[in-house]
């Protein structure tokens, strides 16, 4: 009964994960991990290698990082400044907090927009960094279902093979 428990709440853990992709404020990460250590402690503590743990730690680190690398290569693609870079990776953060999970998308929006028009650009060339802003969230957010995808599929290839 007790493995039961620990299979729907390791699985919904899982699905939970992804919720966090649209509601940034629920830790993706720290929620496959939960579902991972839960497996290891409490269902077989034998079976995830350290192999497994080490793979997971560096896809963990390339999912936390995944929004802000995205935020910033396109705005600078877009033609967006160093300060408008740097101005949407916080935004993105902040963003996550103020109504969500539209913050998300508004925010870094918005202030690569005023930081763009601050530093005198155009409000064309203002406007074109900011919907590089919303790309690289959206670039971003597919990133990070891919990554967790990955690190559930290889989660289940290990304890089911």
């Amino acid at each position: 009964m007790l493995d039961i428990i620990m299979w729907v709440l390791i699985i919904a853990l899982f699905i939970l994960s992804f919720v966090g992709i649209v509601f940034p404020i629920i830790p993706s990460p720290l929620v496959i991990w939960i579902g991972y250590l839960l497996y290891h402690f409490v269902v077989n503590g034998e079976e995830l290698t350290a192999l497994f743990w080490i793979a997971m730690a560096i896809l963990t680190v390339l999912l936390i990082v995944s929004d802000m690398i995205a935020n910033s290569y396109f705005v600078k693609k877009y033609g967006g400044s160093k300060w408008g870079e740097r101005g949407a990776a916080v935004a993105v953060i902040v963003g996550s907090f103020i109504i969500p999970p539209f913050g998300i998308l508004i925010v870094p929006f918005v202030a690569v927009f005023a930081i763009e028009m601050i530093q005198r650009k155009t409000v064309q060339d203002a406007l074109r960094a900011s919907i590089g802003s919303l790309i690289g969230f959206l670039g971003g957010a597919v990133a990070k279902v891919l990554i967790q995808l990955l690190m559930i599929v290889w989660f289940f290839v290990v304890i089911l093979i």
